[in-house]
């Protein structure tokens, strides 16, 4: 089983800083691409950013216009982890934030997509 579990939400004023981070955990044998995504009252679910494998924990990297120049995802393949630095922030910004992973575990040879439960961003102005 694999489990992605995220943290670093919170309510912060419009200007301010955020890091979210996704932990994995479970029988993992390799994680392809980490992304995150964000769901906002009203709106469709948006993929803010996505970071691949690579050959080294800085894969490549891409991101939404609307958060380009603001937020930077990053991975740490050592823990099992993936991040996503926000700064800037906007009162547009406001949704709860999703990490998306492709997994390969231990017991399969296709990987799987898992998701975790979310964390709410809330931006003041």
């Amino acid at each position: 089983q694999v489990q992605l579990v995220e943290s670093g939400g919170g309510l912060v004023q419009a200007g301010g800083s955020l890091r979210l981070s996704c932990a994995a955990s479970g029988n993992i044998f390799s994680i392809n691409s980490m992304r995150w995504y964000r769901l906002a009252p009203g709106k469709q679910r948006e993929l803010v950013a996505s970071i691949t494998s690579g050959s080294s924990s800085d894969g490549s990297t891409n991101y939404a216009d609307s958060v380009k120049g603001r937020f930077t995802i990053s991975r740490d393949n050592a823990k099992n982890a993936g991040y996503l630095q926000m700064n800037s922030l906007k009162t547009e910004d406001t949704a709860v934030y999703y990490c998306n992973a492709e997994i390969t575990t231990t017991a399969t040879i296709l990987p799987g997509h898992y998701w975790g439960q979310g964390t709410q961003v809330t931006v003041s102005s």
